[in-house]
């Protein structure tokens, strides 16, 4: 399947607008330079994010509930690993729900501003 740049480009900014607050607020306790974590939440979003686009979309159907799971999966165990590995002292639990609620609100953000509904058995 092939995705035109545009596309992941528009899509990976908007999961940037919507992750980095979050991440930011979640993990400020642990890291007080702001700007680090928005750093930090951009390379972790750049890793997950080129290859759920342009990886998981070879081995799944694109919007198949297997690519959806598989995907998100992929993203939020990444970025669990990610942040727990470059916040010192930041507990993996902790990262681990940093990972699920960004990840869960830009999924939702996504879908909705797609129109698409958030729970279907075609997502």
């Amino acid at each position: 399947m092939f995705i035109p740049v545009e596309d992941w480009l528009r899509a990976f900014l908007l999961t940037i607008a919507v992750e980095t607050p979050i991440v930011v607020a979640l993990v400020r306790g642990f890291e007080p330079d702001a700007l680090r974590i928005v750093i930090l939440t951009v390379f972790a979003n750049l890793a997950t994010h080129l290859a759920v686009w342009y990886v998981f979309s070879q081995l799944f159907l694109v919007g198949s509930v297997g690519y959806t799971a598989a995907a998100e999966a992929w993203a939020v165990a990444a970025e669990t690993l990610f942040y727990w590995a470059a916040v010192r002292g930041l507990p993996w639990r902790r990262a681990l729900g940093i990972a699920v609620v960004a990840n869960a609100a830009s999924f939702v953000v996504g879908r909705l501003l797609l129109g698409t509904p958030i729970l279907n058995g075609a997502m």
